[in-house]
């Protein structure tokens, strides 16, 4: 085959163009793109996010709908069918013992003092590093419930951080328990050890339950020492709040308190420390535990508190939300995510009925009908009524 001059040259060109693009293509897709160096003081190895700057302002990210797990729910096969649950509705929360009623911490703790007065002696949670794998692996909003000063284990190891009678002796409350005084500086740093052990596990929140004094025993016999006199309860528990509000928020996590429903239509401190106004101020999230049957016999007109879940919980959010929205703070103020009740309470002299998919789902839309986006479902043996969920 015969090529003219023109058809030579035409080839000659084609293959120029070939060579050329194939240096152009391989330098474009072996180039990486620009890549900012590390910030100073960035650890390669950290392990935590750390908190963006102005964490502090920011809101949280997440509109929690959570179910409550005990240590031994959250370590064992159930936690599985729990996580399901989660995913085929409209939950996107747990919120798992750490610390628990009876002072245990639930998972091997490295914490001296937990190990010392017998904290660990019982671990529920054998594998923690999996089960929070397992819960960041779904987006699972992960709330680690601390229970705060009623603590039998260190407050009767530690007689120097508990609360005592005037004889000085550790006191008791009506069950036995011994408590934490919240007065001391020295109990609120233990307590915020096994907060800070949480947050490297991986925990998005600490919730603190029993963050106040206790309410039944013979309260008569109690001194609380000196500090009684310079700070009144209510001022000591939001100064507890804040302090931890603000060193678990350099962690990079956000802070919750649990409250007495009646603290969001008490105008005081109801005796125990909990007072709304305060306790705005001071941390992330207020929960109330509003559940229906915790209530006496006539509060807000109501003869039988039980039977009325939507005009429990609406009377005290909506109650809830117009005293917060008054509180003039030029911070951020607390978020509300009630407690709501998911059990049957059947221990009631006056009456009582079960609690099902309706008395669930009223206690819901209430808390959405007072302008509150967030809830939490308890019931102590962690059984869920999957039919009051939406499905995902």
């Amino acid at each position: 085959m015969i090529f003219g001059k023109r058809n030579a040259h035409t080839l000659v060109f084609f293959i120029i163009v070939i060579i050329a693009f194939g240096f152009i293509h391989k330098n474009v897709a072996t180039t990486k793109a620009y890549e900012p160096p590390p910030p100073e003081n960035y650890a390669q190895d950290a392990h935590m996010v750390q908190p963006p700057s102005g964490f502090r302002d920011m809101r949280i990210p997440v509109k929690a709908k959570g179910i409550y797990l005990t240590g031994y729910t959250a370590g064992g096969s159930r936690f599985y069918e729990l996580l399901d649950l989660v995913n085929r509705t409209e939950l996107n929360a747990m919120v798992i013992d750490v610390k628990n009623d009876d002072g245990l911490v639930t998972y091997k703790t490295r914490n001296e003092m937990a190990l010392s007065v017998g904290a660990n002696r019982i671990v529920q949670i054998k594998d923690i590093e999996k089960r929070m794998a397992d819960l960041k692996k779904n987006g699972v909003y992960a709330i680690a419930r601390i229970v705060a000063f009623k603590d039998t284990r260190a407050a009767g190891s530690r007689p120097d951080l508990a609360i005592k009678t005037k004889s000085g002796t550790v006191w008791r409350d009506n069950k036995g328990n011994a408590w934490l005084n919240p007065y001391n500086r020295e109990s609120w740093e233990y307590i915020l050890d096994v907060a800070k052990e949480a947050v490297e596990y991986g925990f998005d929140e600490i919730q603190f339950d029993y963050v106040r004094f206790p309410t039944d025993g013979n309260r008569k016999l109690i001194d609380y020492g000196e500090a009684k006199e310079k700070e009144s309860m209510a001022e000591a528990i939001a100064a507890f709040m804040k302090y931890a509000t603000e060193m678990l928020n350099d962690k990079g996590v956000f802070v919750s308190a649990d409250v007495f429903g009646q603290v969001t239509t008490n105008s005081d401190d109801m005796g125990l420390g909990q007072q709304l106004e305060d306790l705005t101020v001071s941390t992330d999230i207020l929960c109330p535990m509003v559940y229906p049957s915790h209530y006496y016999p006539g509060v807000y007109g109501v003869s039988y508190p039980d039977f009325e879940p939507y005009k429990i919980v609406y009377t005290s959010i909506s109650t809830a939300v117009k005293r917060m929205e008054a509180v003039e703070h030029k911070g951020r103020k607390a978020v509300l995510r009630p407690w709501l009740q998911d059990f049957t309470a059947s221990y009631l002299k006056d009456g009582y009925q079960v609690y099902g998919r309706k008395q669930v789902r009223e206690q819901i839309q209430a808390t959405y009908d007072s302008g509150v986006e967030e809830w939490l479902l308890w019931n102590a043996g962690n059984y869920y009524t999957e039919g009051a969920l939406l499905k995902d």
